[in-house]
């Protein structure tokens, strides 16, 4: 997800992303530990999108 899409969201739908991507990322991390994962870098690229999403949150935030 792309910062550009990010933006174009409102706080509800970046809210209900972080919380999809924050259980996605727990799932990814439980079945890795249990089977590797074919491309475990996906866990790297969910990790920033859950950061991405955050930043845009809090710095709307700030902005208020």
């Amino acid at each position: 997800m792309k910062t550009a899409e990010i933006k174009e969201l409102t706080n509800a739908e970046i809210q209900e992303r972080l919380a999809a991507e924050k259980e996605s990322l727990q799932r990814m991390k439980i079945n890795h530990s249990i089977s590797p994962l074919e491309n475990p870098m996906q866990i790297k690229v969910a990790r920033r999108n859950i950061a991405r999403l955050a930043t845009e949150l809090r710095s709307r935030e700030l902005t208020k």
